[in-house]
């Protein structure tokens, strides 16, 4: 019952145990039964340390550790469950980038800035700038990754503009502060870090950020900026 490596028994093990008397039962030999001729008795001698060959649990200290080895169980289900691309079988290439880019999206490791340009229900031209971990917090991507629907820029994004009409927005989003007015023309600063992403194709994305271009069949034009948060030192 001992894990070699620490000396501890292993919380793996624990789990396997429905509740302390069957911990204690696993330890208790047929030969303890056949001289103490008592279950009870038996049990007590091993949660007192004089008969079997594991480590010395006290209840408390089983049912503490089940319980929080239940949670971390069920804590990696549930993060399981939150990932909207886990399953889906993409074909392609944006789309898969964006499964690629879930995780750290959702964890706050990443915030990436999607570019889309197409056309909307209308046959109306349209471009914009999505904050994909805001997005990620606020919507269902379920119908997304399984292509029932199209993802595309709204006028509540970071940027939206419509080629025909001419509306134009921006918007500040939970991760990014828009700058509009600036010579350099379009940049959105990290709330977190503070650090720039430039989205002019001509010039660097920034510090922490690269720029990339997806080959898709889905879209006019698709480009994701993502921008890796760095651990303070």
């Amino acid at each position: 019952m001992e894990d070699d490596s620490t000396g501890t028994t292993s919380d793996s093990i624990i789990a396997e145990f429905n509740s302390y008397e069957d911990f204690l039962d696993s330890q208790i030999t047929a030969l303890d039964l056949y001289y103490l001729e008592d279950e009870e008795l038996a049990r007590q001698l091993v949660e007192l340390g004089y008969r079997g060959s594991g480590e010395v649990l006290k209840r408390e200290e089983f049912e503490a550790r089940k319980a929080a080895a239940e949670a971390s169980r069920l804590s990696k289900r549930s993060h399981q469950r939150t990932l909207a691309s886990a399953g889906k079988e993409l074909t392609d290439n944006f789309l898969q980038a964006l499964a690629q880019r879930e995780d750290a999206n959702r964890s706050g490791k990443m915030t990436s800035i999607i570019f889309i340009r197409d056309h909307n229900s209308h046959g109306q031209e349209i471009s914009g700038y999505i904050d994909y971990a805001h997005r990620l917090k606020t919507e269902d991507f379920e119908p997304y990754f399984s292509g029932k629907k199209k993802l595309l820029p709204r006028l509540t994004d970071l940027s939206f503009y419509n080629w025909e009409t001419h509306v134009s927005t921006s918007n500040h989003s939970t991760n990014f502060q828009v700058i509009s007015e600036n010579a350099m023309g379009l940049l959105f600063k990290n709330k977190r870090d503070r650090k720039i992403v430039n989205v002019d194709p001509k010039a660097s994305p920034g510090d922490n950020s690269t720029r990339n271009l997806i080959a898709t069949d889905l879209y006019v034009q698709a480009v994701i900026y993502d921008h890796i948060m760095r651990r303070k030192t």
